[in-house]
């Protein structure tokens, strides 16, 4: 699903984000990506969604080598891959309900689509109850909870999720990482960014480590180590 080969990029002052990386992610996968603050983690993903161009190397979707698209063909690559954040982004003057059926309008969905995924999708996630609240009527977990919601809600192929747990406490994050662990076991590919040496051990699934732009272990069942 996911190949990167030989991907290095280097910034204007020659600071280098990520080192010759190459590595395959299968459908299906749960990978982690662990690393220090400025390892590459963010650089890395930023490459998968287009966002920066690799000085050199390749990045493929799916056969499909992203920073060849037309700039008309990128918005129908962020609807396969979607990504959830630590600071939530959901919109303060929209409900749960109305931020999740703006992502699926703005994907071109129809009403009665939006009215029978919405609450589903809520209730995948353990908020069938707070279809009205607005984000400052929730917690910070609820808050996550809905933008992994929006997030899913037009089915896409792969979901990254970049340190989701960064502004929640102990019992939230556990939820956080059972519900991805939910999606996963839905069919969908997920990417999981995180500093929480409890998280990855307690998933006991792939572990990628980076380290100064280069990945430095890469394991089936691995642990947080560095």
């Amino acid at each position: 699903m996911v190949y990167f080969d030989k991907v290095t990029k280097i910034y204007f002052d020659n600071s280098v984000a990520l080192d010759e990386v190459t590595f395959t992610i299968e459908p299906k996968e749960f990978v982690s990506v662990v690393g220090h603050s400025g390892a590459g983690k963010t650089t890395l993903l930023k490459m998968l969604l287009a966002e920066e161009k690799p000085t050199s190397g390749e990045v493929f979707f799916e056969s499909v080598n992203v920073h060849r698209l037309g700039r008309r063909d990128i918005p129908r690559l962020r609807r396969r891959i979607c990504a959830v954040f630590q600071d939530f982004k959901l919109l303060p003057n929209k409900t749960a309900y109305e931020n999740i059926a703006f992502a699926m309008e703005a994907a071109g969905r129809k009403e009665d689509e939006i009215q029978a995924d919405v609450p589903e999708v809520l209730e995948l996630v353990g908020l069938g109850d707070k279809l009205w609240n607005f984000p400052h009527e929730l917690s910070g977990g609820e808050k996550q909870r809905v933008a992994i919601a929006r997030s899913i809600v037009n089915q896409p192929d792969l979901l990254i999720a970049d340190e989701p747990t960064g502004n929640l406490d102990p019992i939230n994050t556990m939820e956080i990482i059972q519900i991805l662990e939910k999606i996963n076991d839905l069919g969908k590919t997920v990417i999981l960014t995180t500093h929480n040496k409890g998280v990855i051990d307690s998933l006991n699934r792939r572990v990628v480590t980076m380290e100064r732009g280069k990945i430095i272990r890469d394991e089936s069942q691995g642990r947080y180590v560095i």
